[in-house]
């Protein structure tokens, strides 16, 4: 076997720039370990997005590392979101109630069409639109991976969907606790608008758990109901592309009605339902998801560039920040019907 620089840069092109992800996300979890407050996978995305500033590490990103930040992106992020199914239960959503189960639903399905509407409105290009409102309505940028799957979005594209959903999601942790006692909440219901209408999984324990455990469990269920509606928006956003393949080019490769990662993550949701997984089996399924999903951010982090952002990104910032207010107002008053 040739061990030659030249040879192992050609077989395993992806390597410098896994390895990079990975020390990322060892860096993530430092920052969340000492500032607990700051989720870790939120921590991995702006680390990303600062590396991808930096004149001296910009070569090094759209160069020697591009291909694993890539794969990082793309495939690592795709095998999180089968691992994110394990963390769902059937029995614990149903605990909720079928009011709350419905609130729930509706405030994705309104806030991703809405989401959706005002990106096309906004005139933000490409699949922007789409990728937005996947991210603000569902799980935030692992959401916003896992349709970029689908609809083949390139990293450049995606990025300002993602910066969007860790700059509001971000803000949330700090604003949504402010509001708690002048709207008259109890904990509980504190903890159900935070799972109702905060992007990520780590922005929502992050915001809820000032509340008490109690209000986080609640907030960490009702989350959970809304990744669960990941599956079937993927599902019918790849058959809107399948068709649109097949208008374009009749004999173009058409992507899967289900993709793989999509199926993946309903059978690891059943599997959790149904199979009495030992607590070590979902603890190391954990830490690999949030593993595998830092990486992934990371890479997509380096991607954006604030200076193009900045300049000409206006309209998706107020996208995104017109989304976020929506999805507040609809959870809030999802509570207090549920209440």
């Amino acid at each position: 076997m040739n061990t030659t620089p030249g040879t192992t840069r050609t077989t395993l092109p992806w390597l410098p720039g896994i390895a990079a992800g990975g020390v990322a996300a060892l860096v993530a979890w430092a920052i969340h370990w000492l500032v607990p407050a700051v989720p870790l996978l939120t921590a991995a995305v702006v680390l990303g997005i600062v590396v991808g500033q930096l004149p001296f590490a910009r070569a090094a990103v759209t160069g020697s590392l591009k291909p694993g930040l890539s794969t990082a992106s793309k495939r690592l992020m795709r095998i999180g979101v089968v691992l994110l199914g394990l963390k769902l239960s059937l029995g614990d959503i149903a605990g909720l109630g079928w009011v709350s189960i419905l609130t729930t639903v509706l405030i994705v399905i309104v806030t991703f069409v809405g989401t959706l509407g005002l990106g096309r409105l906004f005139r933000l290009p490409g699949h922007q639109p789409l990728l937005v409102a996947t991210g603000f309505s569902i799980c935030g940028a692992s959401a916003i991976g896992a349709m970029s799957g689908v609809v083949k979005s390139k990293d450049e594209e995606t990025a300002t969907p993602v910066a969007l959903v860790t700059l509001c999601g971000t803000l949330a942790i700090f604003v949504l606790p402010v509001l708690w006692h002048p709207l008259g909440l109890t904990s509980l219901q504190f903890g159900h608008w935070v799972g109702a209408g905060v992007h990520d999984v780590g922005q929502v324990v992050a915001t809820a758990q000032i509340a008490g455990s109690a209000a986080l469990a609640v907030a960490i269920v009702v989350k959970l109901t809304r990744v669960l509606m990941l599956a079937p928006m993927v599902a019918i956003a790849s058959v809107v592309e399948r068709r649109r393949n097949v208008d374009r080019d009749p004999s173009a490769k058409r992507p899967p009605i289900v993709p793989l990662f999509v199926a993946g993550f309903i059978v690891a949701m059943l599997l959790r339902s149904f199979v009495p997984l030992p607590p070590a089996v979902l603890d190391g399924a954990d830490a690999a998801q949030t593993a595998l999903l830092a990486m992934a951010l990371f890479g997509l982090g380096t991607a954006v560039r604030l200076r193009t952002l900045l300049g000409t990104g206006w309209r998706a910032l107020a996208v995104g920040l017109l989304s976020w207010v929506l999805i507040a107002a609809l959870a809030l008053g999802a509570v207090w019907i549920s209440s």
